[in-house]
């Protein structure tokens, strides 16, 4: 009801912006390739900027002649540069290789960029700029035989709606029909949902190619909305209510959607549980508090343990009863648990100081560390390593 919300923009100011928007819409069409660069893979126009530089600088232009100041922010803010045809430009330091969000700030307004891809993370759509790191070609398209990811809409009983899920079905799915799959469930992080593990993450070349290799065996994984809400329900953070909402929606909604609808091998042994950050914290606790689902459980870079704000130290014994008097009862109930996190992450030294303490009491869980911070190139690292230990 637009009528009820009041806006602190003028007349003027809002024919600014509208002229703005269609400016920004012909963005780089004024823009040159420069030497020594390419342009980057989340391009929408792969023969224009952003671009690349061997040294991972990165060229960002904007068309907005009618702009009095254009700043990019990406992590850190860079003042742009107009030439005499109205293209802003600037050129940024050295990029970390992954992925990496960012916005076009126009006269103190926040854009999109059009010429970039736009993806749902940070909780709304974003532009995004993906940096090829050398060497590391896993989650590439390769020729290799391929799997498919779906889409489904399916009701949850817990929430009371309609919820979407991405299911990945490796190769040969289709033919196999006498064939059953064990299934890994994965969860995203916080501001994301569904569409994280299925678009950034490239879930499917990272499974593809280690299938094509023989470094995992063909796997569905079930890319849930972990987002999960009840009515009358306190469902945030990590207390017991939140999380008993979770597992509500995996064990009444997800799992058994899954088992109805694809061929899957239903017992502990051929389940995981997984996840990203916020995703990570809910795999912990679900996985580790259902050992008689899961038999392969794995954490990247949760802040459960500590390292992103004030909080109090974490008790793994209270969250996971047992998990340090009593270790060996997980130790025969898990095949894998597994934990990572970028090293260049503030959760590191948390979650060094808890791996160590776990392994001080005899629980066995494997560790993995990778350069990077809070970043998609640290999960599909940890897809790419976890995967491979699943299901042997």
């Amino acid at each position: 009801m637009m009528d009820y919300i009041k806006i602190n923009i003028n007349r003027r100011s809002a024919y600014s912006i509208f002229a703005l928007v269609l400016g920004l819409t012909f963005n780089n069409l004024e823009a040159q390739v420069p030497a020594n660069s390419t342009p980057a893979p989340t391009n929408i126009n792969q023969n224009g900027c952003p671009c690349i530089f061997q040294d991972n600088r990165v060229l960002f232009t904007v068309n907005a002649p009618e702009a009095t100041k254009v700043q990019l922010d990406l992590g850190k803010l860079y003042d742009m540069q107009k030439d005499d045809k109205g293209l802003w430009m600037v050129t940024t330091d050295p990029q970390v290789p992954g992925f990496h969000y960012y916005s076009l700030v126009i006269d103190d307004f926040k854009f999109a960029d059009p010429a970039s891809e736009s993806f749902y993370g940070t909780g709304r759509m974003a532009s995004a700029i993906d940096v090829p790191e050398a060497g590391a070609d896993f989650y590439n398209i390769k020729d290799v035989p391929h799997g498919k990811i779906s889409s489904h809409v399916y009701f949850s009983k817990t929430t009371g709606t309609w919820r979407n899920i991405n299911i990945y079905t490796p190769p040969g799915y289709d033919e196999n029909t006498n064939k059953n799959y064990p299934v890994l469930y994965i969860q995203h992080g916080g501001g994301e949902d569904e569409r994280g593990w299925a678009v950034q993450g490239k879930t499917n070349f990272i499974l593809d190619n280690l299938i094509a290799e023989g470094k995992a065996v063909p796997m569905i994984v079930a890319i849930p909305n972990g987002n999960v809400t009840k009515p009358g329900v306190n469902a945030r953070g990590y207390n017991d209510e939140a999380m008993a909402v979770f597992k509500e929606e995996y064990f009444e909604n997800i799992i058994p959607f899954v088992e109805k609808n694809y061929r899957v091998k239903p017992d502990a042994a051929n389940r995981a549980i997984s996840g990203l950050s916020m995703g990570g914290g809910q795999a912990f606790f679900t996985g580790l508090r259902n050992t008689d689902t899961f038999d392969y459980v794995g954490v990247f870079s949760t802040g459960l343990f500590g390292g992103i704000r004030e909080q109090a130290s974490f008790d793994a014994e209270s969250v996971i009863p047992g998990i340090l008097t009593t270790p060996q009862k997980f130790n025969d109930n898990l095949k894998v648990f597994y934990i990572s996190v970028g090293e260049q992450d503030n959760r590191i030294e948390a979650t060094k100081k808890l791996i160590e303490t776990f392994k001080t009491k005899g629980l066995h869980v494997e560790f993995a560390s990778f350069p990077g911070d809070h970043e998609w190139q640290v999960w599909r690292k940890s897809l790419h390593d976890f995967a491979q230990k699943l299901f042997k």
